[in-house]
């Protein structure tokens, strides 16, 4: 392993999250829109294919990216629904992430009875 690379590569994903933070404390909508780029898969894909040059292999990964990313879906519109009603923020951030994980759990079922890249 590269601890050149493996540093590099956690710089710039560590610079792109803090990015997004900082702008959305000053505009959410901004900072929304930069959480919600591509950039992390982007960026995966592009070591993904320096590191391996597989092209299936990055396909599988596009597809089973996108299925999460469908999986997560409801997670957001959860914490999203239940800020708005006023629940503290750990509570909301707790509906999240369990949200989430079943959402990735109900995906993964889903997943193998179909034959998807999960």
């Amino acid at each position: 392993m590269d601890w050149g690379q493996l540093a590099l590569k956690a710089l710039l994903s560590g610079a792109l999250i803090a990015a997004a933070s900082e702008l959305a404390r000053r505009s959410p909508g901004w900072g929304g829109l930069i959480a919600s780029l591509p950039l992390v898969s982007t960026l995966a894909m592009i070591w993904l294919w320096r590191d391996t040059g597989d092209g299936a292999r990055i396909a599988s990964f596009a597809l089973s990216s996108t299925l999460y990313v469908l999986a997560s879906l409801p997670a957001f519109v959860v914490i999203a629904t239940v800020l708005r009603k006023g629940v503290a923020f750990p509570l909301a951030l707790t509906a999240f992430v369990v949200t989430g994980w079943l959402g990735y759990w109900l995906m993964q079922v889903a997943g193998r009875r179909w034959g998807w890249p999960v």
